[in-house]
C-alpha cells in the first residue's frame, strides 16, 4: 500500500513540475524575478500535493516526498523561491498538526538551508549529471536520518515496507525533478540563444512557411514594416506589407524555391521605401527541410546595403575622375604590384614607347614588357642580343626609388621616376624629356663655344696667351716628373710694323692668318699647343720633342711661310719671313721653369734677328739669356 501512495506521490509532483516547465516556456517575456516566484509557488503547491498525498504510518505522523521537493526548490530557486516555497509547505503541515508537526516543520526548514548551500556552492555553473547525482544523493540521507529517527523502526516491517520505499523515491523523486529542470533550463537557453541571434541580428531575418506567411521575424523586420513586435507579423505575408506588384513578384520568386529546392544567394533588389526614399537590399534565401527531408518553408536574411551601394558609387565616381585626370595628364603613369605585374597604366604611358605599347597592358609582367622593348630596339641605349639574365636583373631593378632618363630610336628623351609605396608596388612617371634634353646640348654647345672663346684668339683661331701660360706650366711640371723632353718654338713676323704702315692692317690680319695656318701644319699632335702670343709673335709648346726634332720642325715652318711668297716692299727679301727661336729642357738639357724656358727661345730668337732674319737659332743648352720676350727689333 505504501508503495502505490508513495509512486502516486511521485507521479503528482513530476506532473507538476512538468507543467509548469512547459508554462515557463510558453511565457518567456516573463522577467527573471517573475519566474522565481512562480517557481517557488509551483513548488509550494508540490509540496503540499505531497503532503496530501502522504502515508500516515502512525497517528500524527506523516511520510511523503516534500523533502525532494523543498530540496528543489532551494537549489534550483535559490532565496527568493525557497522564501515561498518554504512558508507554504510550514504552514500546511502545521495545519495537518499531529505528534510528527514539529518533526516536519523542522526538517522543511532544515532542507532549505541544506538547499542553500547547495545553490551557492554550485553558483552560475551549469548542473550537470554529478550535481543531480549528488543532489539526489542528500535526499537520500535525509530521508534515512528521518527515518532512523522516526517512530517507523518500531513498527513491525517498518523498514522494510515504509523505509526503503520512502528513501529510494526521495532519491528518484529529486533526481527525476533535477533531470526535468534541467533539460528545461538547458533548452531554454538554446531557445533564448536563437531567439536572441534572430532578435538582435542588425539584418533582416525572417522565415516563411510553404505559403510564404511569415512565421518567425526579428525585431528589425517588424519596425521596417511599422509593427511594435515581431510577433504582430506572424501570418502576414508580403501582400500585407508591400505593393501588389511587387509582392507577387516576391511570392512567385519563393515558390519557385520551394518547388526547385535551388536557394538564392546575395540577390541585389532596388527598393522604394514607404517615404519615397530608393533603397538597395542584398537577400539571400533557402528552404527548411524536416528530418524527413520534405520542404516545411524557407529562410530568408535580407541585408540593408544601401550605405555600401553609396560608398561603391562614389568610389566609381572618384576612379572615374582619377580616370579622366590620368588620361588628361601629359605624362605616363604606370603602377606595378610588388610581383611585378602592371596593375593600371593611362595612355600617354603607352604612347610613350610606340614599338612596345602592345605588349604595355594591364596583367603584363615587367619582364615581357623588357623584352619586347630590347626585341623592337625601342631603347638606343640597350643592345639587341641581351640574355634573359640581363632581362629578368633589369626587371627586378624596378622596385627601387631611382630617376633614369633613356634615349629612344625616334630621338625622343624619356624620364622615368620610379618611387616605392609601402605595399611593395611600384608607382613609374614618364615624361618627355626631350625639349630639355635639347636645350642641355644647346646649353653645353654654347658653354663649350665660350670656353673656346675665352681660351682661344678670336683673329687666328689659335690658343690664346692665358691659354698658353696655363699649358706651359702643366707640361713644365709634368716634364720634370716624366724626365721626357719638352721644346719651345717662339716666332716673329719680321718687319710687321713696316708691312703694317704699307699695305694696311687688315692685310696685316691676313698675313697672321696665313701664319697661324702654317703652324698648325707643325703642330698637329693633340698634345702639342700652338698659340698667338702676342701682337705678331707666336709660340708652339711641343712635348716630348727634343731640340732636333724642334729645329726640324721650326725650320719646316720657315720654309712653308716663304713659301706662301707673300709680297713685302719693306723687306730686304721681298716677301714675309719669320725668325724662330728655339729652346729645349729635359733630354739631356737642364730642366728649367716655365719663365726660363721662354727667356732662352726669347733670347734665341733676339739671335735670329741680329744675324739677319728669315733664319732659326737654337738656345745653347748651357747658356743664359737675361732678355725678355719681345726685346728685339722685329
Amino acid at each position: 500500500m505504501v508503495w502505490q501512495v508513495l509512486i502516486g506521490n511521485f507521479t503528482c509532483i513530476a506532473a507538476i513540475i512538468s507543467l509548469w516547465m512547459h508554462l515557463q516556456y510558453k511565457f518567456y517575456r516573463l522577467s527573471r524575478t517573475q519566474l522565481k516566484i512562480g517557481f517557488g509557488v509551483t513548488l509550494g503547491l508540490c509540496a503540499i500535493a505531497s503532503m496530501l498525498l502522504s502515508v500516515e504510518i502512525v497517528p500524527g505522523v506523516y511520510v511523503d516526498l516534500r523533502t525532494s521537493v523543498i530540496l528543489t526548490s532551494a537549489v534550483f530557486g535559490g532565496p527568493l523561491s525557497i522564501a515561498i516555497t518554504m512558508p507554504m509547505a510550514v504552514a500546511f503541515r502545521a495545519l495537518m498538526g499531529g505528534a510528527g508537526a514539529v518533526q516536519g516543520v523542522v526538517t522543511i526548514f532544515g532542507m532549505s538551508m541544506l538547499g542553500l548551500a547547495v545553490h551557492y556552492a554550485v553558483g552560475r555553473r551549469p548542473f550537470g549529471p554529478m550535481g543531480i547525482l549528488a543532489m539526489a544523493g542528500s535526499a537520500g540521507l535525509v530521508s534515512t536520518a528521518l527515518m532512523v529517527i522516526s517512530p517507523m523502526l518500531s513498527i513491525p516491517g517498518g523498514f522494510r515496507n515504509i523505509g526503503v520505499p520512502i528513501v529510494l523515491l526521495n532519491v528518484l523523486a529529486t533526481a527525476a525533478i533535477a533531470c526535468i529542470i534541467t533539460y528545461f533550463h538547458r533548452f531554454t537557453l538554446e531557445r533564448d540563444i536563437l531567439r536572441a541571434a534572430l532578435t538582435q541580428a542588425p539584418d533582416f531575418h525572417y522565415v516563411k512557411n510553404l505559403n510564404s506567411e511569415f512565421v518567425v521575424t526579428n525585431r528589425n523586420v517588424a519596425r521596417y514594416n511599422g509593427r511594435q513586435k515581431s510577433s504582430e507579423m506572424v501570418g502576414l505575408t508580403d501582400f500585407d506589407i508591400t505593393d501588389a506588384e511587387h509582392a507577387r513578384h516576391l511570392f512567385e520568386a519563393e515558390q519557385d524555391i520551394i518547388a526547385s529546392g535551388q536557394p538564392v544567394i546575395d540577390q541585389e533588389e532596388q527598393i522604394r521605401t514607404p517615404n519615397g526614399k530608393e533603397r538597395w537590399f542584398l537577400t539571400s534565401k533557402v528552404v527548411l527541410k524536416n528530418r524527413h527531408g520534405d520542404t516545411i518553408g524557407l529562410a530568408g536574411v535580407t541585408r540593408d546595403i544601401t550605405h555600401h551601394k553609396m560608398l561603391e558609387a562614389q568610389v566609381q565616381e572618384s576612379r572615374d575622375l582619377l580616370s579622366q585626370a590620368m588620361d588628361e595628364m601629359s605624362d605616363g603613369l604606370a603602377m606595378f604590384d610588388s610581383a611585378g605585374y602592371l596593375v593600371f597604366c593611362n595612355e600617354q604611358y603607352r604612347t610613350s614607347f610606340p614599338r612596345s605599347a602592345y605588349a604595355r597592358r594591364e596583367g603584363a609582367h615587367i619582364s615581357d614588357i623588357v623584352r619586347a622593348s630590347v626585341r623592337h630596339t625601342e631603347r638606343k641605349d640597350l643592345p639587341t642580343d641581351v640574355s634573359e639574365e640581363w632581362i629578368q636583373s633589369a626587371a627586378k631593378s624596378l622596385h627601387s626609388n631611382k630617376n633614369e632618363e633613356i634615349p629612344l630610336f625616334d630621338g625622343r628623351w624619356l624620364s622615368l621616376r620610379t618611387r616605392m609605396a609601402k605595399d611593395g608596388s611600384a608607382l613609374v612617371v614618364v615624361s618627355d624629356v626631350t625639349a630639355m634634353k635639347q636645350s642641355e646640348q644647346s646649353l653645353r654647345q654654347l658653354a663649350d663655344h665660350m670656353k673656346g672663346l675665352a681660351q682661344t684668339d678670336a683673329l687666328t683661331g689659335l690658343f690664346n696667351r692665358r691659354t698658353f701660360d696655363e699649358a706651359i706650366a702643366s707640361e713644365c711640371s709634368r716634364a720634370v716628373r716624366s724626365g721626357a723632353p719638352l721644346s719651345l718654338l717662339l716666332v716673329d713676323v719680321d718687319r710687321f710694323k713696316a708691312y703694317n704702315d704699307t699695305y694696311g692692317h687688315p692685310a696685316g690680319d691676313a698675313v697672321l692668318k696665313i701664319v697661324s695656318q702654317c703652324l698648325k701644319k707643325i703642330g698637329r699632335r693633340s698634345t702639342d699647343v700652338v698659340a698667338r702670343y702676342g701682337g705678331e709673335e707666336f709660340v708652339v709648346l711641343l712635348p716630348e720633342t727634343d731640340g732636333t726634332e724642334a729645329l726640324a720642325l721650326a725650320e719646316q715652318f720657315r720654309l712653308s711661310l716663304q713659301e706662301e711668297n707673300i709680297p713685302h716692299t719693306s723687306s730686304e727679301f721681298g716677301f714675309v719671313t719669320s725668325s724662330l727661336g728655339v729652346s729645349t729642357m729635359g733630354g739631356g738639357s737642364p730642366f728649367l721653369n716655365p719663365t726660363e724656358l721662354v727667356a732662352r727661345a726669347d733670347a734665341a730668337l733676339y739671335g735670329a734677328k741680329r744675324d739677319g732674319r728669315n733664319r732659326v737659332h737654337a738656345a745653347p743648352a748651357d747658356t743664359w739669356f737675361p732678355q725678355a720676350a719681345g726685346s728685339q727689333e722685329n
